[in-house]
């Protein structure tokens, strides 16, 4: 379904009510069932702001990541855990994107194990047009006020954090 051909009715509250009808409560189904169908919806739209930029949400946080940095580099292992990846995830992240010149490998002073990910002038720049794109229609996050949104990142977070995201 595009937005401009939408349902008549909610496929979700109607799976509810069969799920409740046929197997039981649908309270759980139904909320997991609109999480990710919303995420869906954020993915597809956060994409299509970022294609024009060359950057995936991966590749983009990876560089908003970056940014944040103090220095405007992070060793790999840290990257990983901060962006809640696998080591082999981060690996394919930061392979495109220093064969697009966005970040660049660099020796680790202290540990000759370790590789730090710089971010370049390049990379910096195209991380703060694709901000701006993104931030200019809210992420795509759209039909909730800021009180709403606040609302939803705090439950949302109950949940990551039962599930062990953070402590």
């Amino acid at each position: 379904m595009t937005p401009r051909d939408p349902l008549p009715f909610d496929p979700i509250l109607r799976a509810a009510s069969l799920w409740s009808e046929r197997i039981g409560p649908a309270t759980t189904m139904a909320a997991v069932t609109s999480v990710m169908r919303v995420q869906q919806i954020l993915l597809s739209a956060v994409d299509a702001l970022l294609r024009p930029h060359g950057l995936t949400f991966a590749r983009y946080e990876a560089l908003v990541l970056l940014t944040f940095s103090r220095t405007g580099r992070l060793p790999m292992r840290v990257m990983g855990e901060r962006l809640q990846l696998h080591p082999t995830s981060v690996t394919n992240i930061v392979d495109r994107l220093q064969a697009d010149g966005l970040v660049r490998r660099i020796p680790h002073p202290t540990d000759r194990r370790a590789t730090l990910v710089e971010i370049t002038e390049e990379g910096a720049a195209r991380m703060e047009e694709a901000t701006g794109a993104v931030t200019a229609v809210d992420f795509g996050l759209i039909g909730l006020d800021g009180e709403e949104q606040a609302q939803l990142t705090a439950l949302l977070g109950k949940v990551r954090h039962a599930a062990g995201d953070f402590d």
